[in-house]
């Protein structure tokens, strides 16, 4: 249960500069971010800690987020994934839903980035209660 009402989510970005940026800008929404820079760490940290969401770049050094999305839907049908990426082609996107993503939100805008969080974790949420009534 959560004591504090703030969203948990798992940022994996090889780009440090937009990890902070995001991170900030979601601080201010009441959702908390822990930021990875590699399909290796996303992956680590989704094995051992609970996130409300995923939140995938599509290109790492050591992989990219299509491979990464796979893994993590095997590992957890449950949690959200959105794609936040530059690779902004209607192919990426289809790729992306395809890999068992959500969402796929294209970068720089980050205005959206926060209310389809807010979406996806409240539509888990009521899904979730459903099943156990």
């Amino acid at each position: 249960m959560k004591i504090n009402n703030r969203l948990t989510i798992l940022y994996a970005d090889d780009n440090e500069d937009s990890c902070l940026m995001l991170k900030t800008l979601l601080g201010f929404s009441g959702i908390d971010v822990l930021c990875v820079n590699t399909v290796k760490e996303a992956f680590h940290a989704a094995q051992n800690k609970r996130f409300d969401l995923y939140l995938l770049d599509n290109r790492f050094s050591d992989g990219n987020g299509l491979d990464l999305c796979r893994r993590l839907r095997e590992f957890d049908s449950q949690t959200p994934i959105v794609f936040y990426s530059g690779d902004a082609q209607e192919s990426d996107c289809q790729k992306g839903l395809a890999a068992g993503a959500n969402e796929y939100l294209i970068k720089p805008v980050s205005n959206t980035v926060a209310p389809t969080i807010f979406k996806l974790v409240a539509h888990v949420t009521e899904t979730t209660q459903q099943w156990a009534n």
